[in-house]
């Protein structure tokens, strides 16, 4: 098709975290190889700082608490987005919120394309019985593959990454000049599988942090996750407790000068890749065949639970799923694998 001058795209997604944060990529690599285009998108205002340094790109906020409620505020989002004059929309959600809305849009000209989330090949990968045990395509190819079926095919090859911000004093006060490997720690996930075990956590921040020229910060939110954390530190003080200490905007600057990042299957994760940086994941009851690896990573950089040992895994996509006997998996994974890895990402870092 003949795609007009400025051709402008919405793309909706809401949540959570980490599925917004792999929306970044495929945005940034649209607009930069599609010159003419610009970009809204609609989403929860929490995540306008993903989006800040993206040119073309603007950010609607939906008020899912007010304005934009229920099936009035969504004839309400719907007027909004129209006003904004698009000619474009991208479902990247897939939910019933974005399908009424879409669904709206179908009585425009607006040409609508909606995420394909595999279901079929998930369910064959998590299934017990007759599993298939194959990598599926990714959460970024198949926004990809979305923006393709609306005429706008993109290469996520060579990516490009936002130039490292500098910190603010506030900033600088509680990390401080940076003379060490700064190492991220996001220990925590919405499910237990998909959490490695504290004890054993423990072990691997008081190894890394026995290291004099290492510096730890450990990443979570909320008062509960905030006092877990503070047991992890001990009194270490090369081990810094992030939670409640920044906004999101510094804490994003922060992620991006860290060395490396070790997450779980989780947002942080997706936090840390769409920034440039060098993520490590751990997976218990999820795996990255699922398509959810961060972005632009190493396959070697997801270490996955021993499926010698635990051969259903895995047991589901999001990590809501667990049956007798796997109910640790991630103790499959040991603190001294963990601990290499890490210090092979900085020894090969450091060498470049």
């Amino acid at each position: 098709m003949t795609l007009k001058k400025k051709s402008h795209i919405l793309v909706f997604r809401l949540s959570a975290m980490g599925d917004v944060a792999m929306t970044v990529p495929v945005i940034r690599a649209l607009v930069s190889q599609h010159p003419d285009v610009r970009v809204t998108v609609v989403s929860r205002p929490f995540f306008k700082p993903f989006f800040k340094s993206i040119p073309r790109v603007d950010f609607f906020a939906v008020d899912v608490k007010k304005r934009h409620r229920g099936f009035l505020g969504l004839w309400r989002l719907f007027g909004d987005l129209k006003k904004l004059c698009p000619d474009f929309f991208a479902d990247f959600h897939n939910v019933l919120r974005s399908q009424i809305t879409r669904g709206l849009f179908a009585f425009t000209p607006v040409k609508v394309e909606v995420l394909d989330k595999g279901r079929a090949g998930k369910k064959a990968l998590t299934r017990t019985e007759n599993k298939v045990f194959e990598p599926l395509p990714t959460m970024f190819e198949n926004h990809a593959e979305t923006l393709r079926k609306l005429g706008f095919p993109i290469d996520l090859k060579n990516p490009q990454f936002p130039t490292v911000e500098n910190m603010s004093p506030a900033l600088k006060a509680i990390t401080g000049s940076k003379q060490e490997h700064w190492i991220g720690i996001a220990p925590f996930a919405q499910y237990d599988t998909k959490v490695y075990p504290l004890d054993l956590m423990q072990q691997v921040i008081d190894a890394l942090a026995e290291k004099e020229d290492n510096k730890i910060f450990l990443f979570g939110g909320g008062d509960q996750e905030r006092a877990l954390l503070n047991q992890l530190k001990r009194d270490n003080p090369q081990v810094i407790v992030m939670v409640g200490k920044v906004k999101l905007q510094e804490e994003l600057c922060l992620i991006q000068h860290l060395d490396v990042m070790l997450s779980m299957d989780s947002g942080n994760a997706h936090l840390a890749a769409m920034l440039g940086k060098k993520v490590i994941t751990l997976w218990g009851g999820t795996h990255p065949y699922a398509g959810f690896a961060p972005f632009n990573q190493p396959s070697d950089y997801a270490i996955t639970a021993d499926r010698t040992q635990f051969p259903l895994l895995p047991l589901s996509v999001y990590g809501n799923k667990v049956i007798p006997g796997y109910e640790h998996v991630m103790r499959s994974i040991s603190p001294e694998t963990v601990i290499d890895k890490v210090q092979c990402v900085l020894a090969v870092s450091a060498a470049r």
